[in-house]
């Protein structure tokens, strides 16, 4: 009808069933579903289960220190490895990612930094994180395959060939 506003699909937020307090560190790979709140810190892989429309917050005292995929992402604090974000990616004044963010939508605020590279997908992200390769081994393995070697890279043959 005239007039009348396409609703967005919202987002979940209010609803976190998981906290890891600022108290607690978690040694080891996180599967969960629904919302988890870390303000704690995460020393493995932070994954949401596929088919859920899980929400993964890191408060501004958390700290991740291993690759992440989840639909939805919030991160105010530290992530040390990559970021797959299938749905949407929120990025407070915080945030400080130091590895490669891959997403479909992203919201960053004035503060926020990434230390790597920012890809967008329109398809789902999280299949890309499946393979279990951080983006920085997948970039060595595309190098050690058939692209030739950089600048500062000495190839095999010790540079006699040329």
């Amino acid at each position: 009808m005239l007039g009348k506003k396409k609703q967005k699909p919202r987002r979940p937020t209010g609803h976190f069933d998981t906290l890891v307090s600022s108290r607690t560190t978690i040694e080891g790979d996180v599967h969960f579903s629904g919302g988890l709140h870390v303000d704690g810190r995460i020393r493995g892989k932070v994954v949401a289960d596929e088919g859920t429309d899980a929400v993964l917050r890191v408060s501004e005292v958390g700290e991740v220190t291993g690759d992440i995929n989840a639909p939805h992402v919030i991160i105010n604090g530290t992530v040390n490895g990559d970021v797959y974000a299938s749905a949407h990616l929120e990025l407070a004044e915080k945030a400080a990612i130091n590895g490669s963010v891959f997403y479909n939508l992203i919201e960053m605020a004035m503060g926020a930094s990434v230390n790597g590279n920012l890809v967008h997908q329109r398809e789902p992200v999280g299949l890309l994180a499946q393979d279990g390769l951080s983006t920085r081994q997948k970039q060595e393995q595309a190098r050690g395959s058939d692209k030739p070697a950089g600048p500062d890279e000495v190839p095999e043959d010790g540079g006699k060939s040329q």
